[in-house]
């Protein structure tokens, strides 16, 4: 049995060095994610590697993992610690190297392996670590892994066993690449602004942009783990911005922009317009429902209400499905009920076969966007997003919420806004036609127009999000209403970014 982790991690002691130190709240929804070294350290990431090597063995699974990690200076030794609690738990290591994300989930289907584990702190800034891991290809951990997991590695339950081996397997990115790629090659000119925030994407996203014979303008392309110009999170309107104004100086046609390890895609349109990635998901389900009629499509909360509502969707007999926001959940979801593809506001696209694997991959996304524009030649990314039926959102916005709080703060939330439905209260001055509890409180009123606040999964955060059918003016009423009962809770804290 392996040592049981101490829960309060301080840096630059004796023990530090030593002891495995894990602060609990690491363990999310489903990702483990923490702040390096203040929430962790290496030798507790080794125990993380030793508590998922014995789930792997106590579940059956065959004793073999793919292992990759993002480009930021303390990955690699992070992902060493890790891979060296996977040996001692007697499983034998892939380790593809540097990657992005949706990198080592191909891994799996390349090197027909069971697991993946990938070291990355995703979109957040530096200072965060974590792992993104699964089981069954294309599903990453959801809640339940997660829990067992967590249990496994604070209870002191890893078990060494004898068979661990390592080995670096070369040429992955090349195969990922060439998967991406195929044989396709655009048949329109198309300039595109390639922004990947000198994060992971750059060593792919420029690669993958001229096999296929589109026309680069580099922003912040250069592998650079400060990140000296903005951390990327094409969520956030300062990567978006910086985008919009690469594009008007360049004539570009659109911008596409990179997360940190590139498993999200960010869109700007020829007119310097920042599009939400949940309207680029109704622009591509509306070309994608073409092509294959009748197909789900699955959204979420997070998400606007054009894919239920849109005639052009409807027209097609695409059926909607709203569902919980968070990577594993969307993957299961599209997988466990055969959906074409499913969309995040988050930027995160789930695109399954035939297009896909069903896992989220920002380059395939820009892949699929570019042949998007192929098939209308005639139209700009700006006549596709006016095509659609108009309607006002905010940015994802989040205010503080302590992990150890944020949920309890969030039932309350939500027993408020239920309250107000019950009681026949209004919204923004319009009737509540439902709430929508499945992932926090989707307040939605009589024409359509809704707000929403959950909880974040990843970071210290309640999340918040609207969108009205008729004005911008009802949207910020929603807003100014949702947040009115947000701020009856005394220990919510500021918001990153708002309207």
């Amino acid at each position: 049995m392996m040592t049981k982790p101490i829960p309060e991690v301080t840096p630059n002691t004796w023990n530090f060095l030593r002891d495995p130190m894990i602060t609990p709240t690491g363990f999310r929804e489903y990702d483990a994610r923490w702040k390096y070294p203040e929430e962790i350290n290496l030798p507790g990431m080794t125990a993380l590697g030793l508590g998922l090597g014995t789930q792997m063995h106590k579940r059956g699974i065959e004793p073999v993992i793919a292992v990759g990690n993002d480009y930021r200076d303390y990955s690699l030794a992070i992902k060493n610690a890790l891979i060296l609690g996977l040996m001692q738990a007697g499983i034998q290591v892939k380790d593809i190297g540097p990657a992005v994300s949706p990198m080592a989930y191909f891994a799996q289907f390349h090197l027909d392996v069971p697991a993946v584990a990938m070291v990355t702190a995703s979109h957040n800034p530096n200072g965060w670590t974590g792992v993104k891991m699964g089981f069954d290809r294309p599903l990453t951990h959801g809640p339940d892994e997660m829990s067992e997991l967590r249990d496994i590695v604070l209870n002191g339950e890893g078990i060494a066993r004898e068979g661990g081996s390592y080995e670096f397997v070369d040429g992955v990115k090349e195969a990922y690449i060439d998967d991406l790629v195929g044989d396709f090659k655009m048949s329109r000119p198309l300039k595109v602004v390639c922004a990947t925030g000198n994060g992971t994407a750059s060593a792919f996203a420029p690669e993958i942009f001229e096999r296929i014979g589109v026309e680069i303008v580099p922003s912040h392309n250069e592998l650079d783990y400060t990140f000296p110009n903005y951390n990327p999170n094409p969520e956030a309107m300062e990567m978006l911005h910086d985008m919009a104004d690469t594009l008007k100086a360049s004539g570009a046609d659109l911008a596409l922009g990179f997360d940190g390890d590139g498993d999200r895609c960010g869109v700007v349109d020829d007119e310097g317009e920042e599009i939400f990635a949940d309207k680029v998901g109704v622009i591509m389900a509306r070309d994608l429902a073409k092509l294959h009629p009748g197909s789900t499509f699955v959204a979420d909360v997070k998400s606007t209400g054009l894919f239920a509502s849109d005639p052009e969707l409807q027209a097609h007999g695409v059926k909607a499905d709203y569902w919980k926001t968070g990577h594993s959940h969307m993957k299961r979801r599209v997988k466990e009920i055969g959906a074409l593809a499913g969309f995040e506001k988050s930027g995160h696209y789930f695109l399954a076969e035939p297009i896909g694997r069903g896992y989220d991959c920002g380059m395939r996304v820009a892949v699929e966007i570019c042949k998007l524009m192929d098939r209308n030649p005639d139209q700009s990314m700006s006549d596709l997003r006016k095509a659609l039926p108009k309607t006002w959102s905010t940015p994802t916005m989040s205010p503080y919420a302590a992990d150890t709080e944020k949920y309890d703060i969030l039932k309350r939330l939500v027993d408020k806004l239920v309250a107000k439905a019950d009681a026949g209260e209004t919204f923004a001055g319009r009737p509540i036609k439902e709430v929508v509890t499945v992932n926090g409180a989707r307040v939605i009123l009589d024409n359509g127009s809704w707000g929403l606040v959950r909880a974040s999964s990843n970071t210290p955060n309640l999340v918040v999000v609207c969108e009205s059918s008729e004005s911008e003016d009802e949207m910020r009423a929603i807003f100014a209403d949702i947040d009115a009962v947000i701020r009856t809770e005394p220990n919510v804290g500021d918001y990153d970014q708002t309207i």
